[in-house]
C-alpha cells in the first residue's frame, strides 16, 4: 500500500525574482515605484532648493489678506475687503455652478439630438446631423466668443426699458433680457424657520430628498407587486401627492415670495441676475458637448439589436415607449462610459471663462490673486488640487451610476 505525498517545496531563491513568472511581474511594479518616488523626492527637493535660493518659501498665509477686487457674479456673500480664500471659494461655486448647469443642457441636447438623427424623417435626421457636425468641429472658444458677442450686440441695453417710449419690456413684468444678462425674480422666505437663508433652502432640499425616497420605495413596492400578481397598481397620484404636499406646505409654513426686478438709476436692481458671460459659457459648453453627447447616444442605440425593437413592437408598444423602455435602458450600457469623459471636458472647460470675465476659480485664484500676491506656485497648485478633486469625484459618481445600470452575470 502506497501513499501519495505533496512534493518538497522549493526554497525562494534571490534569481526567481527575475526569472519565475510568479514574481517577476511584483518585481518590476516594485523597481517602478522606487523609481517614481524618487522622481517625486528629486523634483521636490531642487523645487525646494531653488525656492530658498530666491528667498522664497511656500505658503498659504496669502490666503488671509483682503482681496482688494469686486466679482460680479457670486452665490456667497462678498466684497473687495473680504480674504483671498473667500474669492477662491467665489470662484469655485462659479466653476461648479456653470460646470453643473452645462452637464445637465449637454446631456438634454445630446439625447434629443441623437435620438432624432435616426428619425426616419429625412429632413429631421439631416437637420440634427449638421448641428452634430458644425457644432462638434469649431472649437468652443470660438463658440463663446460668437455667443457673447450676439448678447452683448443683440440684446436692449437697461435704458431701453425706461420711459413710456421704451423700445424694450420686461416679459410678462418678471423677466427682463438685457445686453448686461438676465433678470429673474428671486425666491425668498419671509418667514424661514432659520435666520440663515441657506439652512431654508438646505431643508427644502431634504424635503425634496425625502420625497424622491418616498416615491422610490412606493415605485418599488409596485413593481414587486406586479412581479407578483401580474398586476401593476397605479401610482401617479400617490407620488404626486408625496411631492406637493410636502413642498406646498413648507413653502406655506415659511412664506415663500418672490423679489421681482425693477429698473432703477441706471440698471436693474432686485432679482437674480444672470450675468452675460455665464450665460455665453453655459450655452457655448452645452451646444459644443451636446454634439459629441448625441454621437455617443447614437453609437448606443446602433448597438442594442433591432430584435429587440422588432420584439417590443410585435408586443403592440408604440415608438417612443419603446424608445423609453427597451432600447435607452440597454444603450446606456455604451452610453455611460464616454458621457463621463464628456462630462470632465466640461468641467475643465470652464477655465475658459476668463476669456469673457466670468470669475470663476481661473479668473480669482489664477488670475487676479495670482498677479496681485505672486504666489504662482501656491495658486496653480491649488488650481490643481481642485481640478483634479472634482474631476475624481464626478469618475466616482458616474462609475457608481454605470455599475448598477450593467449587466449583472450569476
Amino acid at each position: 500500500m502506497t501513499t501519495l505525498t505533496d512534493p518538497p517545496k522549493e526554497s525562494f531563491r534571490l534569481s526567481m525574482l527575475i526569472n519565475d513568472t510568479r514574481y517577476r511581474s511584483l518585481t518590476f511594479q516594485a523597481i517602478a515605484a522606487v523609481a517614481l518616488a524618487l522622481a517625486i523626492w528629486y523634483l521636490g527637493n531642487n523645487l525646494i532648493q531653488n525656492l530658498r535660493a530666491a528667498g522664497l518659501n511656500i505658503s498659504l498665509n496669502f490666503m488671509s489678506d483682503p482681496a482688494g477686487y469686486d466679482i460680479n457674479q457670486r452665490l456667497i456673500e462678498y466684497d473687495s475687503q473680504s480674504s483671498h480664500a473667500r474669492a477662491a471659494l467665489v470662484g469655485i461655486l462659479n466653476t461648479l455652478l456653470v460646470a453643473v448647469l452645462a452637464c445637465i443642457t449637454a446631456t438634454i441636447f445630446g439625447v434629443v439630438a441623437g435620438v432624432l438623427r435616426l428619425s426616419n424623417n429625412w429632413l429631421v435626421s439631416k437637420v440634427m446631423a449638421f448641428y452634430v457636425e458644425i457644432f462638434r468641429n469649431i472649437p468652443v472658444l470660438i463658440w463663446i466668443l460668437i455667443i457673447y458677442t450676439i448678447m452683448t450686440a443683440v440684446m436692449p441695453g437697461p435704458r431701453e426699458f425706461r420711459g413710456d417710449n421704451a423700445t424694450s419690456s420686461m416679459v410678462l413684468d418678471l423677466f427682463a433680457f438685457t445686453n448686461r444678462g438676465i433678470y429673474v425674480p428671486m425666491p425668498f422666505f419671509e418667514n424661514g424657520l432659520f435666520s440663515n437663508a441657506t439652512l431654508n433652502w438646505v431643508l427644502v432640499l431634504l424635503v425634496a430628498c425625502g420625497s424622491w425616497y418616498a416615491t422610490r420605495t412606493v415605485n418599488q413596492r409596485a413593481a414587486n407587486i406586479q412581479a407578483n400578481t401580474g398586476v401593476r397598481p397605479k401610482t401617479l397620484w400617490i407620488n404626486l401627492a408625496i411631492w406637493l404636499v410636502p413642498f406646498i406646505a413648507l413653502m406655506f409654513i415659511m412664506g415663500l415670495t418672490w423679489e421681482v426686478p425693477a429698473l432703477k438709476g441706471f440698471n436693474f436692481k432686485g432679482g437674480i441676475k444672470i450675468g452675460g458671460p455665464l450665460i455665453a459659457l453655459w450655452f457655448a459648453l452645452s451646444i459644443y458637448t451636446g454634439a459629441f453627447i448625441a454621437e455617443n447616444v447614437r453609437a448606443g442605440i446602433q448597438a442594442v439589436s433591432k430584435g429587440q425593437t422588432e420584439a417590443a413592437a410585435a408586443l403592440g408598444l408604440r415608438a417612443n415607449r419603446v424608445m423609453n423602455l427597451v432600447i435607452l435602458p440597454q444603450a446606456l450600457r455604451v452610453i455611460i462610459p464616454p458621457l463621463i469623459s464628456n462630462y470632465l471636458n466640461i468641467t475643465k472647460n470652464t477655465s475658459l471663462a476668463i476669456l469673457v470675465g466670468y470669475a470663476d476659480i481661473t479668473a480669482t485664484l489664477g488670475g487676479i490673486t495670482l498677479n496681485q500676491t505672486g504666489r504662482a506656485i501656491e495658486c496653480v497648485l491649488l488650481m490643481m488640487l481642485f481640478y483634479l478633486s472634482a474631476s475624481l469625484l464626478i469618475s466616482m459618481v458616474m462609475n457608481i451610476y454605470n455599475s448598477s445600470v450593467k449587466l449583472k452575470g450569476r
